[in-house]
């Protein structure tokens, strides 16, 4: 069943961030992800405080998205991220 990794995040440094946009595509493809969305507009419908930057992923299985999460890739970039943004990040397991 698929699994989507989903974040919230707010970026308190642009120019931190930058390395980590250039090279996170690489290691969600060598994961077997994919971006269902990053960035773009939202409109909130319920609820507050107004959503910042949402990203979603889509892997094969919940495994998968940790093998991708916990990978050495993503750990040696993952540090440029939390230094330049705040947010939160989950897995959510899909349907068949």
């Amino acid at each position: 069943m698929p699994a989507y990794f989903v974040a919230e995040i707010e970026t308190t440094n642009p120019a931190g961030m930058e390395p980590y946009r250039a090279a996170v595509p690489a290691t969600i493809a060598q994961y077997g992800g994919r971006f269902l969305i990053r960035g773009g507009a939202t409109e909130l419908l319920e609820g507050e405080p107004e959503p910042k930057r949402i990203v979603i992923l889509q892997f094969a299985d919940a495994a998968a998205a940790k093998r991708w999460y916990n990978s050495p890739e993503y750990q040696k970039i993952l540090p440029m991220r939390l230094a330049s943004s705040t947010g939160r990040a989950f897995i959510v397991e899909g349907t068949s």
